[in-house]
Parts: C-alpha cells; sequence; structure tokens
C-alpha cells in the first residue's frame, strides 16, 4: 500500500508520510526508512525531472533566441533591401543621370509643352509664309499681266512709230 500511496506531488508524499508516522512526543516522530527512502528517491526523481525539463526549456529558449536574432538580421537585411529597392523604383536613369520620378515627370511634361508651343508657332509661322506666298505669287502674276501689257502698249506705240517714220520717208523720198 505503501508504494501506490507515495506517488503524486511530493507535497501530498510528506503529507502521507506525516500522517503514517508515529510520534514520539510532540515535536518528534518515528518515520520508517523504508519509507523515508522511497520519498527521498521520488524527491530526487522529481528534482531530476524539473532539472531536464529547466534544461529543456533553457535550451528552447536559446534556441528562440537564436531564431529571434536570425530573424530580426533577416528584417534588418530585407529592410535595407526594401529601402534600395524604392530608391531605385523611385528613380529614373536618364542619360547616366538618377532623377526622381517626380522631377522627371516634370522634366518631360516641360519638354512636351515647350516642343508644343515650338509646334504651334512653327505652324502658325507656317500659315502666314503660306499666306504671304500666295498674296506674292497673286502680286507677281498681277505685275508680269501690267508688264506684258505695257510691253503690248510700247510695241504697238514703237510700230506706230515706226509706220510713221517709214511714211514720212516715203514721203520725203517721194
Amino acid at each position: 500500500m505503501l508504494p501506490y500511496a507515495l506517488k503524486g506531488a511530493v507535497d501530498s508524499q510528506f503529507y502521507f508520510i506525516n500522517t503514517l508516522s508515529r510520534s514520539q512526543d510532540a515535536d518528534t516522530k518515528l518515520i520508517r526508512k523504508t519509507n523515508l527512502e522511497i520519498l527521498r528517491k521520488n524527491t530526487l526523481d522529481t528534482i531530476n525531472r524539473l532539472k531536464k525539463e529547466i534544461a529543456d526549456i533553457n535550451q528552447a529558449n536559446s534556441s528562440s533566441v537564436a531564431t529571434t536574432k536570425s530573424l530580426r538580421d533577416s528584417v534588418s537585411t530585407l529592410e535595407g533591401d526594401l529601402r534600395v529597392e524604392r530608391d531605385r523604383t523611385d528613380s529614373i536613369s536618364f542619360l547616366g543621370i538618377d532623377f526622381q520620378k517626380s522631377s522627371y515627370h516634370t522634366m518631360v511634361w516641360a519638354l512636351i509643352f515647350v516642343f508644343a508651343i515650338a509646334f504651334v508657332a512653327s505652324f502658325f509661322a507656317f500659315k502666314k509664309s503660306k499666306i504671304d506666298t500666295v498674296e506674292h505669287k497673286k502680286t507677281v502674276e498681277e505685275l508680269q499681266e501690267e508688264l506684258q501689257a505695257f510691253k503690248k502698249k510700247s510695241m504697238e506705240k514703237e510700230q506706230l512709230l515706226k509706220r510713221q517714220l517709214l511714211d514720212e520717208q516715203l514721203k520725203r523720198n517721194s
């Protein structure tokens, strides 16, 4: 009966042995040696089991600490890589010069605006040149018509004068 009763928590085993022991006087009790040996063995087993549990917990803890340190190192490395990638994605290399995306977009839109203004100015200059060219062609045609008309009149006058001269010469010779 004793080996079965001396199972369980160490505190309950001490209580059980205390109740089994005979009292010699008010402060002293007599304990059987075998019961004391069983209790000592059970106490040592409990201490050894708890030491093993503590060692296992310490080992798991040190493993967790190493894993945590490794994970923190990984996180800091990933944060650095993320920062580098963000900087790389937030910048654009143009003609070997790194620009922030916002600066690059501003520059591109400014160039587009300048080219649009240059195009509009060129378009209006071309249109004005075209109108001027058409006007000058009309003016040249009119002047050429006038010149032709003047030449025709001059020729007619010259022919008339030649006839008159010829008539005068014929009158004189006759």
